[in-house]
C-alpha cells in the first residue's frame, strides 16, 4: 500500500471519530466506514461497489438484507476512472459520492503545510478538507467544506461547512427548479446549462428536468409550471344563478303566453279576435308556448335524449311560428286585394291560403331536420381543448353544415315576412297589424343575425347561454310586438273593439 493512501485512510478515521464525538455536529447519529481496495480493475470496482450495497453471501439487488447497515455516501477511488465506473451503479441508487474526500493530506500539503499523526491519531497541523465532487452527468469540482485545527479549544477542532456537502449538479449553476428546465449554455462547458421557463401549458415536476411535459387533457399546467391540475367541470347548471336566472325566464315567459291565449279563447267571440283568424292565432300562441319551454332542454346535464332533440325541436318549433306570421300578413294584404274590383284572387282568401303557408313553409324545416337527424345527428361530447382550466359538457351539433341551414331557413322565413309586412304597413289601421309584425319580424332578424358571430365567438357554457338568449329575445319579441296591441284593447279598451265590431259590420 502506497503511503499516501493509506494517510487517507488515517484521515477519514479521524474525521469520524471527531464527528462521532461531538454531539452538536450529528447527534443521535453515529458514523461508520468500510474501506475497499479497487485494485485498478474494472471488475474489482463494480464488484466492491456492489458489496458496499448489499454484503451478503449473494446478491440481491433492490432487496435490503441487511438491516444494521445504512449507506449514505461513497467517497470515490483515488483516480477518476475507478470514480466513474462507481458512479455507473451509484447513480442507479441516487446514492452521493465523494472523489477524494480528503484533499492535501500529506506530508507537505498543497498550502504547504506539514501534517502528522500521533500514536492516539491526533493531528499536529491544521490542514482543509477538500473534495472532488462527481456529478451524474460525469463532471467534476473541488469544493472546500471544512478545516482541522488541532490545536482549537475542545469541540471546535473539526469546522464542517454543511452548505457545501449538498452541492449543485452543475459546475456552473444551480439547479433548474420545477416550472423551468435545463437549456444547454452555447459555447460552454457540456454540464453547464441555463434554466429556462416552460412553456405555456407545459410543466416541470423535478429539479432539473431535461425538458418540460405537456399535462394530460383533463389537467392544466399552474401558473408557476411546476404541477398539473385538474379541470372543473363545466356546464350550464340548474343550480347556479345563470341557470336558475334563464329558466326563471323562460318560465315567465311561458305563463304569459298562456294567460295571452286564455285572454283570446275567452274573448274568441270578439271583432278583434275574429278579423285576425282565430285558429292561426292559436296556432301561433302554442308554438310560441313550445318556443319558451324550448331552452329547459339547454340547461342541465347534457344527456343523449336532451342532444338529440333540443336543436332539431328548436328550428321546427320557430319555423312553425314565422310561417305562422307570414301567413297572418300574407292573408291581410290579399284581403285588401280582393277588394278592388275585378279581383280575381277572391276565391284564395280564407284557411284554405293560412293554412298552405303554415303547412309548406313548416314542411320544408321538418325535411330539413329529418334528415339531420337521420344522417348525423347531435350528440353529447365532452370537450377537453376550448377552454383551459375547464371541461366543457355540451351537445356536439353532428352536422354542422345542417344546423346553419335550419337558422338560414328561419332566417329566409323572416326576411320573407319582414318584406310582406313593409308593403302592407300603410293599408287601414282599423284591420291592419301589418306594422307590429314588421316590428316583430325585424326583432327576429336582428337577433339571429347577430347570434351567428356571437355564438361563434363564445365557449363552453357561454355558448349555450346565447342560443338560450337569443331563443327567448326573439319570442319575446313575436309575442310583445303582435299581441300587445291586441290584449291592451280587449282588457284595457272594450269601446274600441265595439268600434271595430261596427267598421266590420260595414265592411
Amino acid at each position: 500500500m502506497l503511503t499516501k493512501f493509506y494517510q487517507h485512510i488515517l484521515a477519514l478515521a479521524f474525521a469520524v471519530y471527531e464527528i462521532n464525538k461531538a454531539p452538536k455536529i450529528l447527534p443521535n447519529v453515529t458514523l461508520g466506514f468500510h474501506i475497499y481496495d479497487s485494485y485498478y480493475d474494472e471488475k474489482m470496482t463494480y464488484r466492491t461497489t456492489l458489496d458496499l450495497l448489499y454484503k451478503v453471501l449473494r446478491y440481491f439487488p433492490n432487496f435490503e438484507c441487511d438491516t444494521h447497515k445504512n449507506l449514505m455516501a461513497v467517497i470515490g477511488g483515488a483516480g477518476s476512472d475507478i470514480s466513474l465506473h462507481m458512479a455507473n451503479i451509484l447513480s442507479l441508487y441516487k446514492i452521493p459520492q465523494l472523489h477524494q474526500f480528503l484533499q492535501g493530506i500529506s506530508f507537505n500539503n498543497s498550502a504547504g503545510e506539514t501534517v502528522s499523526f500521533d500514536d492516539d491519531m491526533a493531528m499536529v497541523a491544521e490542514f482543509d478538507l477538500t473534495t472532488l465532487i462527481t456529478y451524474p452527468n460525469k463532471s467534476f469540482q473541488r469544493v472546500e467544506i471544512g478545516s482541522v485545527h488541532p490545536d482549537a479549544a475542545e469541540g471546535e477542532e473539526l469546522i464542517i461547512h454543511e452548505d457545501l456537502i449538498v452541492p449543485p449538479l452543475s459546475m456552473c449553476n444551480d439547479y433548474c427548479h420545477p416550472g423551468d428546465h435545463k437549456k444547454k449554455k452555447e459555447g460552454e462547458k457540456f454540464c453547464c446549462y441555463d434554466c429556462v421557463p416552460c412553456p405555456e401549458g407545459k410543466v416541470s415536476k423535478e429539479e432539473d428536468m431535461e425538458d418540460c411535459i405537456k399535462c394530460p387533457d383533463d389537467q392544466y399546467a399552474s401558473e408557476s409550471s411546476d404541477r398539473c391540475i385538474p379541470k372543473t367541470i363545466n356546464f350550464l347548471s340548474y343550480e347556479e344563478p345563470l341557470g336558475i336566472s334563464l329558466a326563471s325566464i323562460t318560465v315567465s315567459y311561458s305563463l304569459i303566453t298562456v294567460l295571452v291565449l286564455g285572454t283570446f279563447i275567452r274573448h274568441k267571440d270578439t271583432p278583434i279576435v275574429k278579423a285576425n283568424n282565430r285558429d292561426i292565432t292559436y296556432t301561433l300562441l302554442i308554438t310560441l308556448l313550445l318556443c319558451f319551454l324550448c331552452p329547459l332542454l339547454f340547461i342541465g346535464d347534457p344527456s343523449k335524449v336532451n342532444c338529440f332533440f333540443r336543436q332539431p325541436a328548436f328550428g321546427i318549433i320557430f319555423s312553425v311560428a314565422v310561417s305562422c306570421v307570414l301567413a297572418k300578413t300574407i292573408t291581410v294584404v290579399v284581403a285588401f286585394m280582393i277588394i278592388k274590383p275585378g279581383s280575381r284572387i277572391r276565391k284564395w282568401v280564407g284557411k284554405r291560403l293560412t293554412n298552405s303557408i303554415l303547412l309548406s313553409c313548416s314542411f320544408i324545416q321538418v325535411v330539413i331536420c329529418t334528415i339531420w337527424l337521420g344522417t348525423s345527428p347531435p350528440f353529447p361530447h365532452i370537450d377537453m381543448q376550448s377552454l383551459t382550466r375547464e371541461i366543457t359538457l355540451g351537445c356536439n351539433e353532428g352536422s354542422v353544415i345542417i344546423f346553419y341551414t335550419v337558422l338560414g331557413y328561419m332566417g329566409l322565413l323572416s326576411v320573407i315576412g319582414l318584406i310582406a309586412a313593409f308593403f302592407a304597413r300603410k293599408l287601414p289601421d282599423s284591420f291592419n297589424e301589418a306594422k307590429y309584425i314588421s316590428f316583430s319580424m325585424l326583432i327576429f332578424f336582428s337577433v339571429w343575425v347577430t347570434f351567428v358571430p356571437t355564438y361563434l365567438s363564445t365557449k363552453g357554457k357561454y355558448m349555450v347561454v346565447v342560443e338560450i338568449f337569443s331563443i327567448i329575445a326573439s319570442g319575446a319579441g313575436l309575442l310583445v310586438c303582435i299581441f300587445s296591441p291586441k290584449c291592451y284593447i280587449l282588457l284595457l279598451k272594450p269601446g274600441l273593439n265595439k268600434r271595430e265590431q261596427l267598421i266590420r259590420k260595414n265592411y
